[in-house]
């Protein structure tokens, strides 16, 4: 049995206990701070342990945890009054996950196409290095084929386009169920979409009767900037998922859409014992009146701008980077001849250094400090990252200039 953990070896971990957090800082089981630009994988918007968020959670533990969809619930009402209210959608649905939001989305697709369309079959379009989750469905939409081993047959009707391709839209056609988008790929490499080719696709879609479904899991609820990414590529879509951000670390996803499509979900569709349980909602209804505030989304932009041009002025100092992302979800692309080990050293040197990011494939350093982060913590993150960098190119590092 490798290892002494009775745990499945599903992850490969970093050597931390982390065992408190607040704010943008971390402790460790040793007493260790760190500074923690990894935000839970995008989570944590508000940072650990929000004083907003707590407030919420801790008066509806007092009242009531969970009672089933099978009752009317006034939780769930208030949150997507709000959700609708603040996007393009009519219809809300409540899950635990982005890969469940993102399973409930295919459904949702197929079931249309259906019974409104009249198409017995049809494809789902996804695009090449996306990532859309781990249960079948939104494994099977996921464009990274290294993550299918073992688990193939994948479930048929999905075809991969490249992305930022835009003679590739062509293959969109009357047999189109959907196009499936992230409007930046995260665990792809932090890469943006063009908005050129985005409005290609979006009128592409709607001449051939295909839905948009934009996957926001990672991108929503302020992330880039905007409450939602599409807000800044001048369309609507049809479909839109949500999760990570929108509970601060309590687990919630959601299914959004128009009218028109969220009518063929019917009683008996679709469903989730957990989804939306008055817990998540207390947290999202306290994520919600921060993050929705313009003048929070101003500053979140100010913090974005910041960051990027300290990571410019790095890659300008240093040889062989490539900074990418949108807002507050930001990538540090390593070519392979600068660093030909990938960017697990970096980041293994940086959590060394007492600063927390993550990998977005072997060649990106991914940078996801919260939505709340100040410019003190911001500088702290540039200059540990210029020292890191300066250090490796002192030590004569293969590849390092």
């Amino acid at each position: 049995m490798p290892g002494s953990s009775v745990l499945f070896d599903t992850y490969a971990r970093f050597p931390v206990r982390i065992v408190r957090g607040e704010g943008a800082y971390v402790v460790d089981a040793a007493g260790r701070r760190y500074l923690d630009f990894t935000s839970g994988i995008a989570v944590l918007s508000l940072g650990h342990v929000p004083p907003a968020v707590k407030k919420r959670l801790e008066a509806q533990l007092e009242a009531l945890w969970h009672t089933s969809n099978l009752f009317e619930s006034p939780h769930q009402e208030a949150v997507a009054e709000r959700l609708v209210r603040l996007s393009f959608a009519d219809r809300v649905l409540f899950v635990n996950s982005g890969t469940e939001a993102n399973e409930a989305a295919i459904k949702l697709v197929r079931r249309y196409a259906r019974k409104v369309r009249g198409l017995d079959g049809g494809t789902i379009v996804a695009f090449h290095r996306s990532f859309h989750g781990r249960t079948m469905g939104a494994l099977s939409a996921t464009g990274q084929p290294a993550h299918w081993d073992g688990f193939e047959p994948m479930l048929p009707g999905f075809r991969f386009l490249p992305y930022n391709d835009p003679a590739a839209l062509e293959a969109i056609d009357g047999t189109t169920i959907a196009v499936m988008l992230e409007l930046v790929q995260g665990e792809g490499g932090v890469t943006p979409a063009d908005p050129a080719w985005v409005q290609a696709l979006v009128e592409r879609s709607r001449a051939q009767g295909a839905l948009v479904i934009v996957d926001e899991v990672q991108t929503g609820i302020g992330r880039t900037g905007t409450l939602f990414a599409y807000e800044q590529y001048g369309f609507e879509p049809d479909v839109m998922t949500l999760a990570k951000g929108l509970g601060a670390g309590v687990p919630v996803g959601a299914l959004l859409a128009r009218e028109a499509v969220a009518a063929v979900f019917g009683p008996g569709t679709h469903g989730s014992t957990f989804g939306g349980n008055p817990l998540a909602m207390a947290a999202a209804e306290a994520v919600l009146d921060v993050v929705a505030d313009p003048a929070f989304l101003a500053r979140v932009r100010e913090a974005a701008t910041r960051l990027r041009r300290g990571l410019d002025a790095i890659a300008g100092r240093h040889a062989g980077l490539e900074v990418r992302g949108l807002g507050l979800l930001l990538g540090l692309g390593l070519s392979p001849e600068h660093f030909p080990d990938g960017a697990r050293p970096l980041v293994d040197r940086l959590r060394e250094a007492g600063v927390l990011v993550l990998t977005a494939g072997p060649n990106v350093v991914r940078i996801l400090p919260p939505l709340t982060v100040g410019e003190a913590e911001i500088d702290r993150f540039l200059a540990a990252l210029d020292a890191v960098l300066k250090e490796r190119s002192a030590a004569g590092i293969p590849g390092s200039e």
